[in-house]
C-alpha cells in the first residue's frame, strides 16, 4: 500500500461492517481466512465482524512492515 491510498483500509472496514466475508475477501482473496470468516459469520454476525476487522487490520500492519504470510 502506498501513501496515496490511505482510504483503502477504511473502505474495506466499512464493507466488512456490512458484510464481513466480503471485506475479508477483498483483503486476502480466497483462502483459509475467508472460509473461517464465512463460518464465523454463519455462527453469528459479531464473531464474523470481529474476525474481519482483525484480518483487515493485521494485513494492513503486515504490509506496512513489508511482511507477508501465506
Amino acid at each position: 500500500m502506498t501513501q496515496n491510498e490511505p482510504h483503502v483500509p477504511f473502505l474495506r472496514l466499512l464493507i466488512a461492517v456490512l458484510l464481513p466475508p466480503v471485506g475479508v475477501a477483498l483483503t486476502t482473496g480466497f483462502d483459509l481466512r475467508l472460509l473461517l470468516n464465512i463460518l464465523l459469520t454463519f455462527l453469528g454476525y459479531i464473531p464474523g465482524l470481529v474476525h474481519a476487522v482483525f484480518v483487515i487490520a493485521r494485513t494492513r500492519d503486515d504490509h506496512e512492515r513489508g511482511m507477508r504470510y501465506a
